[in-house]
């Protein structure tokens, strides 16, 4: 009996691997204190789904501070509380901020509202949980079709149900002959 016990942790023991060289290493120089690969979120409120977020690396960190960081990107869908799905939103990079319950996500950030089909084109945006809010102070291209509009922000509601371009600088129409 003691020899399959002993057996059974020396394999277990031996699974194990504190070998630095396979983790990455946060701003701070930690490591992460857990990866989760190919994740599925799902977010509801109230049992009516308002997000489906898939990612290919979560990595959480608790020091210096604690927060969740997507270093390969993730994609989000967003719903309208009914199932029917109204915006996808994607991204390269994310980083939550669990103590002031904010994301930040950049690098090739692209918005489709599946209603109007306007997708939107920036390079960082802000999502700020506590104040139910999805913004963004960089420039913002957004194309509906063969319209194009530019602009110097982007605001809208954490359910992406009222979004907006801020201080629209110009539109232009494309058409093709």
């Amino acid at each position: 009996m003691l020899i399959p016990l002993l057996a059974v942790f020396v394999l277990s023991v031996a699974a194990c691997s504190n070998d630095m060289d396979k983790f990455e290493l946060s701003d701070s120089g930690t490591p992460p204190d857990n990866v989760v690969r190919e994740a599925h979120i799902r977010r509801s409120e109230n049992g009516k789904l308002q997000l489906l977020m898939d990612a290919p690396v979560i990595e959480s960190y608790s020091h210096p501070e604690r927060k969740t960081i997507y270093p390969k990107g993730m994609t989000a869908r967003f719903f309208n509380g009914m199932d029917n799905p109204t915006a996808i939103l994607s991204a390269h990079y994310a980083e939550q901020q669990e103590s002031r319950n904010i994301t930040f996500v950049r690098d090739s950030v692209v918005i489709v509202d599946l209603r109007t089909h306007d997708t939107v084109y920036l390079q960082e945006l802000t999502w700020d949980a506590n104040m139910h809010q999805i913004y963004s102070h960089q420039p913002v291209r957004s194309v509906n079709g063969p319209r194009v509009t530019l602009g110097d922000g982007f605001e809208s509601d954490d359910n992406m149900q009222s979004p907006q371009i801020i201080h629209q600088r110009g539109t232009v129409e494309w058409r093709e002959d």
